[in-house]
């Protein structure tokens, strides 16, 4: 893996934030509906699983 794929995954996974919020939404929702976690605590999982989820997706479109 070059520094090129690495780029061109970090480019294509900024329109692909739009497809991952969601999940980050719900995921969030369910574990304070079900866990009682935090506010602060629920950002933070909104926010890692909404980036974690939108660079994998670019770079399954990208590898694969």
């Amino acid at each position: 893996m070059s520094i090129q794929d690495l780029v061109i995954v970090g480019v294509m996974s900024v329109p692909m934030l739009m497809f991952s919020v969601f999940p980050g939404i719900w995921l969030g929702d369910y574990l304070e509906s079900k866990h009682q976690i935090e506010e602060q605590s629920k950002r933070a999982v909104v926010i890692s699983t909404t980036l974690l989820f939108a660079f994998t997706l670019s770079s399954m479109i990208h590898f694969f």
